[in-house]
């Protein structure tokens, strides 16, 4: 199967075919995704080299021009470095753009600790207006990409991984998925967190929601769910734990309730390993997501 990032170029490219207002904007990254497009559409496929706030400015004045930019490179220097210029050339100024990472949190541990970005969630968190989608599958990669250029002149993420789920949802850009259904706790499973916290939660009486939008949060169906399920709340997400707990208390805000962050924890690997590994290391592997998701909320097994 191929990977998310796989499905990027070729996706936007036939997106530079079908509307005139889509603009990719480069940091060398990924620009060799790009070479039949560039040649068919030479003023609106740009690589800038590595100058990442470039990248960003760059794509802020395009879409002050009214063309819909995608920018693109690894999180930590579409995100982190740029920073400023998300804040301040396209929040700031309130124009939108699709920014599209890859490489997550830790796709690509060989890389060391400037190529990871457990944090760009919870960082592009702190600034108005951004829908933020994490999917969990070529497919629905596909999907959102799709989505987020269309949004209008909207501030998109798009988090692209390696990791991957085995099959496809019908996902569509807002709503949380319902997968299974229990009566001792509901654990949201973020993008490709999902086949993990299948199999974590397989026999333990608890619901299951699949959340590939996180921001805006899906309150409605967090609240849906624990109408029946209670309310423990267990999130399970593929980058900094803790992330969207806000969000998840902010739903629930006037019944009492417990909510527990899962993901990556604040402390630095400092040792390449592999991505199997660095899940493990930050508990988010099928067996210590089990144990954790139990201890906290009592589940017990189905009958």
């Amino acid at each position: 199967m191929d990977t998310m990032r796989d499905r990027f170029a070729p996706v936007v490219s036939r997106l530079l075919d079908e509307d005139p207002r889509v603009v990719v904007v480069l940091a060398e990254i990924g620009k060799d995704g790009f070479t039949e497009a560039r040649r068919r559409h030479p003023d609106r496929v740009i690589n800038v080299g590595i100058r990442e706030q470039l990248l960003v400015g760059a794509g802020a004045g395009l879409a002050l021009t009214g063309l819909r930019p995608v920018l693109h490179t690894f999180a930590s220097f579409l995100v982190e470095r740029p920073f400023e210029q998300v804040k301040l050339d396209l929040g700031h100024q309130d124009v939108g753009a699709v920014l599209v990472s890859a490489a997550a949190s830790f796709d690509w541990p060989a890389g060391g600790y400037t190529h990871m970005s457990p944090g760009d969630v919870a960082l592009l968190d702190t600034l108005d207006g951004w829908t933020m989608h994490v999917p969990g599958h070529p497919d629905e990669a596909e999907t959102l990409l799709r989505h987020a250029v269309a949004a209008g002149d909207d501030k998109v993420y798009v988090r692209l991984s390696v990791q991957s789920n085995a099959r496809r949802r019908a996902v569509d850009g807002e709503r949380f998925l319902t997968v299974r259904e229990g009566r001792a706790g509901v654990v949201v499973a973020v993008g490709p967190l999902l086949d993990p916290v299948l199999e974590a939660t397989e026999g333990l009486d608890v619901t299951v929601l699949y959340a590939t939008t996180v921001r805006p949060f899906d309150a409605v169906a967090l609240r849906r769910a624990t109408e029946t399920a209670g309310t423990d709340v267990v999130l399970v997400e593929p980058y900094l734990a803790g992330t969207s707990t806000a969000a998840a208390n902010d739903a629930l805000h006037d019944v009492p309730h417990r909510v527990l962050g899962l993901g990556v924890g604040r402390p630095e690997l400092r040792r390449y390993g592999s991505v199997d590994e660095h899940m493990a290391a930050h508990g988010l592997d099928a067996g210590s997501l089990r144990q954790r998701i139990a201890e906290f909320a009592g589940a017990p097994a189905r009958a």
